[in-house]
């Protein structure tokens, strides 16, 4: 399916009904829009897995529909309560994926003028609950992308600066590279009407709002993180894909990144990130051509560590002691401090 689960088709899905699927989650990950690294981080597959499994849980307890069906253990669809031990499958209700045409080296949306149910929404929504080092909004600002306005802010924001109230914002899904979109874009480009736009903001600030609330519990901070939806066969909204784990969020610890930000921060310090930001500027579409090298290897210390950190959290996120050979979360990110680059 992609640089980071597979996907096993059970039943199509059709224009008016919902298909039956299972994602395999990977222990394969992704940075920059690369799809996948050379690298596999070990569990961390079935650590995405039991987490997201847990939000989804959590979310349906509060009403909000959702695409998963459990996790599948001996042939068996289970709930986490049923489980016995972790697991890399996840049963879900299959949307049709209407990717866009490319003309002119630009995206044609239109089909999603046409169709109307049974599809993946091509858009991410993204909640900031606050501005990181590291965060877009600092680049887009800078590049003009993006304005003080469009964040409620009269002065230039500052890494680390805390919102008060959360900021959405969207992006494209289904696309080379995400691209940020103005929300009458993104109204335009997926069909939605004001009401349906509305109704994911209003989705989207609940997600928010658990996620931010299971991570405070265990010390710590969701600074921002993405949400997909879709709409089956009576065109209602339904949450789709994964959330809440170190993949979909930031979440950061007295600073510190919780996340895959820590690969991204290692990777900023190489000559391939370079190159990659270079041929993005050139063509948006097809820029991994243009990339001449492939990314290098994690150090091994940094990426025994990140498969530590998805373990521990995945424990501490849902309760349970699901992987029993690693410390708490935060004796981890005190070893990841001293081997990060500066």
């Amino acid at each position: 399916m992609g640089s980071v689960k597979d996907l096993v088709v059970i039943e199509e899905p059709e224009k008016n009904k919902t298909g039956k699927a299972q994602f395999v989650f990977s222990d394969r990950y992704s940075v920059f829009d690369w799809g996948e690294m050379p690298d596999h981080i070990q569990a961390k597959g079935a650590a995405i897995c039991i987490t997201t499994a847990y939000f989804f849980e959590k979310l349906e307890e509060k009403g909000i529909r959702t695409h998963y069906k459990g996790l599948v253990e001996e042939g068996e669809v289970k709930r986490l309560s049923e489980l016995k031990s972790p697991r890399l499958c996840m049963e879900i209700e299959l949307l049709r994926v209407l990717k866009p045409d490319i003309k002119r080296n630009t995206y044609d949306y239109s089909i999603y003028r046409e169709e109307k149910a049974n599809l993946l929404i091509p858009l991410e929504i993204i909640y900031r609950n606050s501005l990181p080092e590291g965060s877009s909004v600092f680049k887009r600002l800078q590049e003009g992308g993006l304005r003080l306005a469009d964040l409620g802010l009269n002065e230039t924001p500052y890494p680390g600066q805390v919102l008060e109230k959360p900021l959405l914002d969207v992006s494209t899904k289904l696309e080379a590279s995400d691209r940020y979109l103005s929300r009458e874009e993104a109204k335009e480009i997926a069909g939605l009407s004001e009401d349906e736009m509305g109704e994911i903001e209003r989705i989207t600030l609940l997600i928010n709002e658990l996620i931010t609330k299971e991570a405070r519990r265990i010390g710590l901070v969701n600074e921002d993180g993405k949400v997909e939806f879709g709409f089956d066969e009576d065109r209602k909204l339904m949450l789709v894909d994964a959330v809440g784990t170190l993949d979909e969020c930031r979440f950061t610890y007295k600073g510190m990144p919780v996340s895959k930000e820590i690969a991204r921060i290692f990777y900023r310090n190489t000559s391939w990130y370079e190159e990659v930001e270079e041929a993005k500027k050139v063509d948006n579409v097809g820029w991994k051509k243009l990339v001449e090298n492939k990314p290098p290897l994690l150090p091994p210390a940094i990426k025994d560590l990140i498969s530590m950190l998805y373990k521990a959290c995945c424990n501490e996120i849902t309760q349970r002691i699901w992987f029993t050979d690693v410390p708490p979360v935060k004796e981890i990110l005190n070893d990841i401090r001293e081997v990060l680059p500066s």
